[in-house]
């Protein structure tokens, strides 16, 4: 199990957490924001985990969503272009902030 949820994983969050892996695996702890909704949830994942998995996984807390192709990562204010990649390959560390969001900007009404 992983030590205490860093600080930044703390802010503005969901209650709870979504937990990817096996139990007893070692994991890191990335919150994972959709600017289009308004929220933002805490996940608890290996760092071997791929990030197409954790995306597709918020989606469905924070949208409902199951289809993730329409999406885009971005760590660091880069988009994560191999989301096939594991956390770690991608550059997330325990405390990582991954936003997600729509590939293609929305008309504002």
């Amino acid at each position: 199990m992983s030590a205490a949820a860093p600080f930044v994983a703390q802010l503005r969050s969901r209650p709870g957490v979504i937990r990817l892996g096996t139990a007893g695996a070692p994991v890191i702890t990335v919150r994972v924001q959709v600017p289009e909704v308004w929220d933002t949830v805490r996940v608890d994942a290996p760092p071997d985990t791929a990030v197409q998995a954790v995306k597709q996984r918020a989606l469905e807390a924070l949208t409902g969503e199951s289809d993730p192709s329409a999406w885009v990562v971005k760590l660091r204010g880069f988009e994560v272009l191999d989301e096939s990649a594991s956390l770690s390959a991608a550059g997330a560390v325990n405390g990582s902030t991954l936003l997600v969001t729509a590939r293609r900007r929305r008309p504002v009404r």
